[in-house]
């Protein structure tokens, strides 16, 4: 058995995901198994990785489901006692293995950690601003705000996805932000401070394009782990807080484009939000 799983999920990213395939293959750190998932490609990504044989599991979805089904089967699949998963328009530097499982090592009591990642928007270098730095440690309330976990720099051990559950395969975007939301606010999130990941942006087929809005399913994710039952009370508030933020500014912006009823909805979750008593809340 390997070490650690590394879980690619695709589509229509054919050079792209070669190319985070090698940056997997030319890790310093070598006890890996390199999983694929061809999540409906139609542009030849079977071909292009027929190059790499038996150096990598193949596994392809006869249609397309989404990058939760994709990561969830690819995980499945796995069977190292860690996990790393890489988006295919993403890469990594070689020593980025090498240093988690060296931290692990020196934190056995560790579960989850991140790196620090290189930010490429539209072929040029690109710092991050103040409010994407990412924390360490306790991050369920900065958290809250916007996903400051990245999945391509995320590494985390195996008995703790399955305690915190899979991806949520009914959110079509947003959904690393709901994953870490429900292991942050029970588990420290540690971050080494090396820039070991190359992140893109810019290009017309990030999901953040396709789907405008995108406050709406940070929302269900917020109302998902408050219905958990795994906050504390102090938790609890914070999350409504941001919960009552959220919708006031959503279903505000409904109203500006015309949406009246789905404004009215968000903008009654929003006082509710503020008094869980209120016959309003959801």
């Amino acid at each position: 058995m390997k070490s650690v799983s590394v879980v690619i999920p695709t589509f229509n990213r054919a050079l792209k995901t070669a190319r985070a395939v090698a940056s997997v293959l030319y890790q310093s750190f070598t006890d890996y198994e390199i999983i694929v998932v061809n999540d409906g490609s139609r542009d030849g990504t079977e071909e292009i990785l027929r190059q790499f044989g038996r150096r990598i599991r193949y596994i392809a979805l006869r249609s397309n489901q989404g990058v939760s089904a994709a990561r969830n089967r690819g995980v499945a699949e796995s069977h190292a006692p860690w996990i790393a998963f890489l988006d295919s328009d993403d890469y990594w530097l070689p020593r980025k293995l090498e240093a988690q499982t060296a931290f692990f090592r020196r934190h056995p009591q560790a579960l989850i950690c991140q790196t620090q990642e290189i930010w490429v928007r539209n072929g040029r270098y690109v710092n991050p601003k103040k409010r994407h730095l990412k924390p360490s440690g306790d991050i369920f309330e900065p958290s809250l705000r916007l996903c400051l976990v990245s999945p391509s720099a995320v590494m985390l051990r195996r008995s703790l996805l399955e305690a915190a559950g899979p991806f949520d395969e009914d959110l079509p975007v947003c959904e690393d932000y709901d994953l870490w939301l429900r292991i942050a606010c029970q588990h420290p999130v540690h971050l080494i401070q090396d820039r070991l990941v190359v992140k893109e942006g810019g290009h017309s087929d990030q999901l953040s394009r396709r789907y405008r809005g995108m406050d709406r399913y940070r929302i269900q994710a917020i109302l998902k782990v408050l219905r958990s039952g795994i906050l504390t009370p102090g938790q609890i508030q914070t999350a409504l807080k941001e919960l009552s933020r959220k919708c006031r500014i959503y279903g505000t912006g409904c109203l500006k484009r015309g949406r009246q009823e789905e404004g009215e909805i968000y903008l009654n979750m929003a006082q509710a939000a503020q008094d869980p008593g209120h016959k309003a809340w959801p």
